[in-house]
Parts: C-alpha cells; structure tokens; sequence
C-alpha cells in the first residue's frame, strides 16, 4: 500500500481556517495576534507621476518633459533606467489605446500628450 504524503502545504482554505482559529485563541488569551506594521507611503509610478504633472500644469508636454519635471516635484525619480521618457511615451500610449476616453491622457500631436479630465 503506497505511504500518504503528509509533508503537503495546506491549501488556501485549509491556511485561512488556521489563522482565523490561531487569531482566536491569541484574542481569548488576551493579546494580539499579530503586530500592528506600520504603513509605508506608497511611491507614484511613472505614469501617475507624469498624470499629476501633466494636471498641474494645465497645458500639453512631450514625454521628456514629464519626466523632469516630476523628477524635479520629487514625485518620481528613474530607477537607473537609460531611457524612461521612452517606457513613459509607451505606457501613456498603451493607456489611451486601452481606456479610450477614460484615459487620464489625450495625445494632442504627434508626442506630445494633454491630462484629459476624468470624472
């Protein structure tokens, strides 16, 4: 008769029902089950970068632009990337083709691109 494997990870159920059990037996015993980890502030993408940037500037810019004035706002910086303005002009141009209207973007000319208001 073949052995059972019992060294197999629990399934996602079976890891849930174990916690929640683990969590109730700390709160029955009076303490916590797990410490409360602090929140990190989330870094903006490039692209939301490039939206904010794009908002508050109230008039249409090319890719390169984007990138330096959000890199001069602190909002975003390039991850020793050699060509960001490139992965940005791409980005914004997946965004429009896959959003349509609701894009946070519009291309006004060739390159260069407007914030569109997204209600």
């Amino acid at each position: 008769m073949a052995k059972k494997n019992t060294n197999r990870k629990m399934s996602k159920i079976a890891a849930r029902a174990e916690g929640a059990a683990r969590t109730k037996r700390a709160q029955a015993n009076g303490k916590r089950a797990t410490a409360a980890k602090p929140v990190a502030e989330k870094r903006l993408s490039a692209i939301s970068a490039a939206a904010k940037v794009l908002a508050d500037a109230g008039k249409p810019m090319r890719a390169k632009e984007m990138i330096e004035a959000a890199s001069q706002k602190g909002l975003w910086s390039s991850p020793k990337g050699r060509t960001p303005e490139a992965t940005l002009y791409a980005a914004i141009i997946r965004e429009i083709a896959a959003k349509g209207k609701a894009a946070r973007f519009s291309k006004v000319e060739r390159g260069l691109f407007a914030a569109t208001e997204v209600a």
